[in-house]
């Protein structure tokens, strides 16, 4: 069977979208607990095997009884090591040419495949492929490109399949020797339930933007990556808003090309990349650059400045970074996000003191940034998914140094709070008595 495949690696925690790009660091997954492979595909739409059930301590041939189902390991045991890369206790290793083989059949195909990858200990880099069957074994076809695992760190890889029926799946290592690279975490999304790329402003329009120059303060901008609202007398957007599933993820790397927006009106004053250069302020996203690697041109978009705007250092780069972090680890937990974004207020304060403008060009300085992100698990019809059960963070942060002195969740509050600063109707287009609920709730969930 022929079936065309496309490829997108996504690094698993990419550094934070800032002026100054941090680190990325290594997050443990909260993953779910592994149930047998029918009752797991029903109740979530993929299957997970993350290979803390087996047991095999020899690199010989031979089949493993894992939570999913019988596995074959060829050159490839379950790792349990200081020196193996793992989420939780245990990880497959695999040496030379070795092979890790489902002995069974999915049900409700695949859409995507991904696998979580990195090199044993100090050994140095591996490539390895995914392949697919669709005939119980008998022929096999190789899923998008070869991986180079190049990482100590877990890093992960994402195949789209786009198959219906049953399919089963091979891990082949097809380089490095005797360097050994680790293999955890492999979830299988249904065909029927992979993650999309939606509307970025499905919850709706929180000021009424309208994309006409006779509202300059008020103007709606409409692009492929994000949706915002405009303030030509701040220069600033006045929100961002944009969905966010693993979808929107890939291997693109950071662009880092700060840029006029050419898409504002020609007699309009345009901020430029080096606008905010001296100023004590970083150029924050709203939308953050690791929300969109699925292509250069995607990347790229979130450098526009009109996705900028001026953020005290220690807001741009700890508090709000670990917040931007902590959505995409929710993602990778098989949830999709809507997120709305941006500045209120005026008067900052940035590593060179208070400001309420930067720049010749007088850029507004905001007083505080805000957030409210709809938590949702990947499905369809979204909206109609939201109830009062929802998850739904709701973040109101001053823009000030000392700001990182409390961790991003002390700064939790309303949508109804939000929406009285800033005068914006959020989840407009959620029913009214579910907005009344979620609105009025300050979220108390994990922060990490």
């Amino acid at each position: 069977m022929t079936a065309t495949f496309l490829l997108a690696i996504v690094l698993g925690f990419s550094a934070c979208e800032k002026d100054i790009p941090v680190n990325p660091k290594d997050k443990t997954l909260n993953l779910e607990t592994a149930m047998p492979q029918d009752t797991f595909d029903m109740a979530t739409g993929y299957l997970l095997e993350n290979f803390e059930t087996g047991t095999k301590t020899a690199y010989a041939g031979a089949t493993v009884t894992l939570s999913t189902g019988n596995w074959y390991l060829n050159d490839a045991l379950i790792g349990t090591s200081t020196s193996d890369r793992k989420n939780g206790t245990k990880s497959v290793r695999i040496v030379n040419t070795g092979k890790v083989t489902m002995q069974f059949d999915k049900a409700n195909g695949a859409a995507t495949v991904e696998v979580y990858h990195a090199k044993y200990g100090s050994d140095g880099n591996s490539t390895w492929e995914l392949w697919v069957s669709t005939n119980s074994g008998s022929t096999w076809s190789k899923v998008g490109s070869t991986v180079t695992t190049s990482s100590t760190t877990l890093t992960k890889a994402t195949f789209t399949v786009n198959l219906s029926g049953n399919v089963r799946f091979e891990i082949r290592k097809v380089s490095g020797g005797s360097y050994r690279i680790n293999i955890d975490d492999l979830k299988v999304y249904d065909y029927s339930t992979s993650p999309t790329r939606d509307d970025n402003m499905a919850l709706g329009n929180p000021s009424g933007a309208v994309a006409s120059t006779a509202y300059p303060n008020n103007y709606l901008m409409v692009k492929p990556q994000y949706v915002l609202s405009y303030n030509n007398s701040k220069l600033t957007c006045n929100w961002v808003s944009w969905h966010l599933s693993s979808a929107w993820i890939g291997s693109a790397p950071r662009q880092d090309d700060f840029r006029a927006d050419n898409t504002l009106p020609s007699n309009w004053v345009w901020v430029g990349g080096t606008d905010y250069s001296g100023s004590g302020f970083d150029r924050g996203h709203m939308c953050p650059s690791a929300d969109r690697t699925g292509s250069i041109t995607d990347n790229s978009a979130t450098f526009l400045m009109t996705n900028m705007v001026p953020q005290a250092p220690n807001n741009n780069q700890i508090t709000w970074a670990n917040l931007e972090n902590y959505c995409r680890t929710l993602v990778d937990a098989g949830n999709e996000l809507y997120i709305i974004s941006g500045p209120w207020g005026q008067g900052g304060t940035g590593s060179a003191g208070y400001k309420t403008t930067i720049s010749t060009k007088n850029i507004t300085v905001p007083a505080y940034v805000w957030k409210v992100i709809v938590v949702l698990p990947v499905g369809s019809n979204d909206i109609s998914r939201i109830t009062t059960s929802t998850r739904v963070i709701a973040v109101w942060m001053p823009n000030t140094q000392t700001v990182n002195s409390q961790p991003w969740g002390y700064y939790r509050t309303t949508v109804d709070y939000i929406e009285s600063q800033t005068g914006y109707n959020f989840l407009s287009n959620v029913s009214t008595s579910i907005q009344s609920v979620i609105e009025s709730k300050v979220d108390s969930g994990p922060t990490n």
